[in-house]
């Protein structure tokens, strides 16, 4: 079980690497004190890093890349997006910086092992996917098969995500790989049946192709939203998401993507 004392707190994290991985695209590894990591991190959890900036009031919300038990270490890759993610940028190796996690819910890896498991990630969200791939490697009777997709030939995280799949390349510009999108690379690769359930990470139009890939081919879908967050714990209602059932919180066909989420059956809910 998680370390519920842990879970959802505030901690001082100290900086261990922190490097430029492609234009626009960084790397940042944290690591906990000693004593204060959580027994347990799913792929597709996240977790709020608060700028160092004392006018940044609010965390950025971002996906774990990788998840080192034996170094209480976590890794994110992130897009700069903005003022606040622009100053993660300049950290460097014994930095410090406050972060609240963990967040969310993450796959259900009952629900993937043993089974032919295709992972989607579109742009910055391909680095979810690595720690999903790194945590299905070697599970008895579970093939895994990683699409990933670029805007060009600059393939953040694909030659790592090798050592744990098969890996498929779209670019929207043709560089490299499929010209296209994920969905293209998967068709013109591979038989769609070969797949049993899809884990899917990206842009919102990339998730809807995806929820309409998986009733086409009868593959289950699970499908992690990206949404701006606030607290990060489901009180201010800042992230919703429609679904197919009603919230039991609000009552109404509401789903908080920072807690319910961000990772959802693609049958439940409405993109």
């Amino acid at each position: 079980m998680q370390n519920t004392a842990h879970a959802r707190q505030k901690v001082t994290m100290t900086v261990t690497e922190s490097s430029r991985l492609a234009d626009g695209i960084y790397s940042l590894t944290l690591t906990y004190p000693e004593g204060a990591a959580p027994d347990l991190v799913r792929p597709g959890q996240f977790a709020g890093i608060y700028p160092p900036d004392p006018t940044a009031l609010l965390p950025r919300p971002i996906s774990i890349c990788r998840w080192n038990s034996n170094d209480r270490a976590l890794r994110f890759v992130y897009r700069v997006a903005g003022k606040g993610t622009g100053t993660f940028t300049r950290l460097t190796a014994g930095d410090t910086v406050d972060m609240l996690g963990i967040l969310g819910n993450g796959y259900d890896l009952s629900r993937l092992e043993g089974k032919r498991v295709l992972l989607m990630g579109g742009g910055i969200g391909v680095p979810p996917m690595l720690e999903l791939a790194a945590a299905l490697s070697g599970k008895e009777g579970t093939a895994v098969t990683a699409v990933l997709g670029y805007r060009d030939d600059r393939l953040f995280l694909a030659e790592e995500m090798a050592q744990y799949a098969k890996v498929l390349i779209a670019t929207e510009d043709g560089s490299a790989g499929v010209r296209g999108n994920v969905l293209d690379a998967v068709r013109e690769e591979a038989d769609a049946a070969e797949y049993d359930v899809i884990c899917a990470c990206g842009p919102l139009p990339m998730l809807r192709a995806v929820k309409a890939y998986a009733q086409e081919t009868g593959a289950e879908a699970f499908i992690s939203l990206e949404e701006r967050m606030a607290c990060g714990v489901g009180v201010c209602l800042g992230c919703v998401t429609k679904t197919t059932e009603v919230d039991a919180h609000s009552q109404v066909h509401n789903a908080r993507i920072c807690t319910e989420g961000p990772v959802f059956d693609a049958r439940e809910v409405v993109l």
